[in-house]
């Protein structure tokens, strides 16, 4: 087995790669490429081993889209290609294309104290279940859980479960975007165009015309106290984050923890902290009790995909994390 792996997190406007220590997960030579300027995944590997010169035949790259068959596409992206052709043509014994929240929960188990941020709760109870998600451009979710000294990571499309609002503000918030779009998911509320939409659908509901404002004037506004209607926005936004999050809790039992990642939240961690989001984490009623005891972090780690990729690429080399 060679010392380094490669290992990508590709999203739509970057493809970050890196070399990662097979032995103990290490990340090294981090680089960021547009990939505007590449016409295919695999020119843009290509040059990052040529720059390398390093021995690589093992990889593991992360790609913001999902991941089903043999065939890729990218959702906001033109590339598409095969994982078994471009395995053959790198000439890689082991190339894994995994979701990019797969990757970021996979990250979990190699984080350290300082790498997040705790909301709350107590410790995590080992080897129980985690739930992961992240508000940015969609909204993303992802569990793991731990089986036979493994991580097995649950993907799937839990961002577009159904909006549930939970007082009467969030049912004129629910009732306006509705009349606009039909259904409404959680990701309509909780990523940056879900910003927007909770700005709009609060001017709106007071029977007043909106501006037509982009995430980052609803949050700088908000920050800055000078427009009350989008720091209303960014607090509903916190306390929807935090009932997402709680559901989350209840649906897989997740004592190991409830992780947020990157997107929009840490631009306005100051604020988030104040917020109202870990009242509305706890507020299930009669499960109050159940979900109080556990504990919220924000992943503030600058590169959890590609963490997870290694992580995700030593545990199928054989690997215990």
């Amino acid at each position: 087995m060679n010392k380094y792996a490669l290992v990508g997190d590709v999203g739509g406007t970057n493809a970050r790669l890196a070399l990662c220590e097979v032995e103990n997960g290490a990340l090294s030579q981090a680089k960021t490429f547009s990939t505007s300027d590449y016409d295919s995944l695999q020119a843009v590997i290509r040059q990052y081993l040529d720059e390398q010169k390093q021995d690589i035949n093992q990889g593991c790259i992360a790609i913001a889209c999902p991941i089903t068959e043999d065939w890729v596409e990218m959702t906001n992206h033109d590339w598409a290609f095969s994982t078994k052709a471009m395995k053959e043509a790198l000439g890689f014994e082991t190339l894994e294309i995994i979701n990019d929240f797969t990757a970021v929960s996979m990250a979990i188990p190699m984080l350290s104290e300082s790498d997040v941020i705790q909301f709350g709760g107590e410790a995590p109870v080992k080897d129980k279940p985690i739930a992961v998600y992240g508000a940015g451009t969609g909204l993303g979710v992802s569990h793991l859980v731990h089986v036979d000294q493994r991580w097995v990571s649950l993907p799937g499309e839990g961002g577009h479960v159904d909006f549930a609002p939970n007082s009467e503000e969030e049912d004129q918030i629910l009732e306006v975007l509705r009349q606009e779009m039909g259904h409404v998911s959680a990701e309509r509320v909780l990523s940056g165009a879900g910003l927007v939409n909770l700005y709009r659908a609060i001017v709106k509901s007071d029977k007043r015309e909106p501006e037509a404002l982009k995430p980052r004037d609803v949050s700088e506004r908000a920050l800055a106290d000078s427009c009350i209607d989008c720091r209303r926005a960014l607090s509903l936004f916190c306390v929807i984050m935090g009932r997402f999050g709680g559901n989350l809790a209840l649906n897989l039992g997740t004592f190991g923890g409830v992780y947020i990642a990157g997107g929009i939240v840490p631009r306005f961690l100051e604020f988030f902290k104040a917020s109202g989001f870990r009242a509305a984490f706890e507020d299930k009623g009669r499960f109050h009790d159940y979900v109080k005891s556990i504990p919220v972090y924000m992943i503030t780690h600058d590169q959890p995909g590609l963490l997870g990729s290694g992580a995700h690429l030593r545990q199928v080399l054989g690997k215990v994390l």
